[in-house]
């Protein structure tokens, strides 16, 4: 008998567990799902949160290492209510989070384009030259998390004219682009910068942030621990209102 009521005990916890996942797993998404196209051909598919002003900034959003766009399945509306349109894209060099697979790494997988960090770039550029069409006038910012937070140094690099600020969850020197070190393309930037992270990755960006030119830098390391990348954001972080207090002074010179 009583190993009965365990067994029932047991099965009653696993059913909790799993409906709370799903709940986690599968955050309502209200906006549009675009495909667009990469200059080598592969399709890169985009989640557009906007709101009734369209003339708003745009934020572009990038993910981590083996993650999806869906990592902004619970930031994009919250950053919605702060005045931003949003986009966030499936890269090529991902898997999948939040009940949301990588359509991208699917596709440039098949059509065998290799997936390491650095090949992701074509994929932030379809995303901005995206934003660009669409929001022709509006002010655009670039932000990544881990491996894409180093990218969006170089697309900024790039695009000096188009970009109006960085926004960088837990960049590194994780890879080089071209031959250069990251923080070569970073003392390019001149638009604003922020840049946060888990506190004891601070080591892997101090050279990037200090190569940034003066005047226009900001960063932040939170109290606790912190989280790696900008699922720091994520209410499931204890730290996440540290956060969003940091980000939120730094959008609200964007506007």
């Amino acid at each position: 008998m009583k190993k009965i009521v365990l067994m029932l005990v047991l099965v009653l916890l696993l059913v909790v567990v799993t409906v709370k996942a799903k709940d986690t797993a599968c955050i309502e998404f209200k906006g549009e799902t675009v495909l667009l196209n990469s200059s080598d051909g592969v399709k890169i598919k985009a989640d557009v949160y906007e709101i009734k002003d369209k003339k708003a900034p745009v934020i572009l959003l990038f993910h981590q290492a083996g993650f999806s766009r869906g990592e902004y399945r619970e930031t994009a509306p919250l950053l919605n209510d702060l005045g931003f349109n949003c986009i966030a894209i499936d890269q090529r060099s991902g898997k999948g989070v939040n009940g949301v697979t990588n359509e991208t790494f699917t596709d440039a997988s098949e059509k065998g384009f290799s997936t390491k960090y650095s090949d992701a770039f074509p994929d932030l550029k379809a995303a901005l030259k995206f934003a660009m069409r669409r929001h022709p006038s509006n002010k655009i910012v670039v932000w990544g998390s881990s491996y894409s937070a180093s990218l969006v140094f170089v697309l900024a690099n790039n695009y000096l004219d188009k970009i109006t600020a960085v926004i960088a969850f837990s960049p590194g020197e994780y890879f080089k682009f071209r031959g250069k070190e990251i923080k070569e393309y970073a003392q390019k930037v001149k638009c604003p910068v922020f840049i946060t992270s888990a506190k004891k990755e601070h080591g892997s960006w101090k050279g990037i942030y200090e190569s940034i030119p003066e005047g226009t830098k900001f960063f932040f390391l939170p109290e606790s621990e912190g989280v790696h990348g900008s699922r720091a954001l994520w209410k499931s972080n204890k730290s996440y209102k540290e956060y969003w207090k940091a980000l939120k002074e730094f959008l609200s010179g964007i506007k």
